[in-house]
């Protein structure tokens, strides 16, 4: 029997519940008047930074399994991808909900008239098919080398999400400029030379990239 390591087993549950930390605080804080002046503002951005956080972090698991030879790392891959869907969701529901107020025609004049809205629901459009493709069984239907094709989508995703950030701020760029900076260094990282080195850090190969599609959904 392939008995795995105790950090390896421990690795998922550990991060689904600490995914599930920031909806905790926003749930306690909103319970107990700890949401500020602006409430729906600040559920807002709190679950619109989370999500962009986990999509980033969803990238950035490649680039560090190749660094660090942690094969465990690509089992996780699928569940931060759905906790990023998962918060971002809930950051656009926010939208519709609680500042729309489910008004079509003011959500659709938003959407095609400001840009950071345009961009917003792009990104989040396009991770539909992504959450939707999750699955072992949409890998196997799909093929490998179409669903890493259509799970490139991320990287369109999150430069969206980024470039709403900085649209929406306009004021204090450092948060969002931090995000750019690390999209800028994950799209770096799948230059094919640097993905080589960081396949050679650990002995790894960058061919193993077709059996990490199949671990995606595990």
């Amino acid at each position: 029997m392939n008995r795995q390591p105790l950090t390896s087993r421990a690795l998922k549950p550990t991060i689904f519940f600490a995914a599930l930390v920031p909806l905790a605080l926003l749930v306690w804080n909103a319970f107990h008047d700890g949401l500020g002046a602006n409430p729906v503002e600040t559920i807002t951005h709190e679950t619109g930074s989370w999500g962009l956080r986990f999509l980033l972090l969803t990238l950035l698991v490649t680039p560090l399994r190749r660094a660090s030879g942690w094969q465990a790392l690509a089992r996780v891959r699928r569940m931060l991808g759905l906790f990023a869907f998962f918060y971002i969701c809930l950051h656009f529901l926010t939208y519709v909900v609680l500042d729309a107020y489910f008004d079509l025609h003011y959500i659709l004049e938003d959407i095609t008239d400001r840009t950071y809205i345009t961009l917003g629901f792009t990104s989040f459009v396009l991770l539909v098919p992504l959450a939707l493709t999750s699955t072992n069984a949409m890998v196997r239907r799909l093929g490998g080398r179409n669903w890493r094709r259509l799970h490139r989508l991320a990287y369109v995703a999150a430069t969206g999400g980024v470039l709403h950030f900085i649209w929406l701020v306009k004021a204090d760029l450092r948060e969002p400029l931090i995000y750019l900076g690390l999209l800028l260094l994950l799209f770096l990282a799948r230059v094919p030379a640097i993905a080589d080195r960081l396949a050679r850090i650990r002995g790894s190969s960058p061919g193993e990239s077709a059996s990490s599609a199949r671990q995606i959904a595990t």
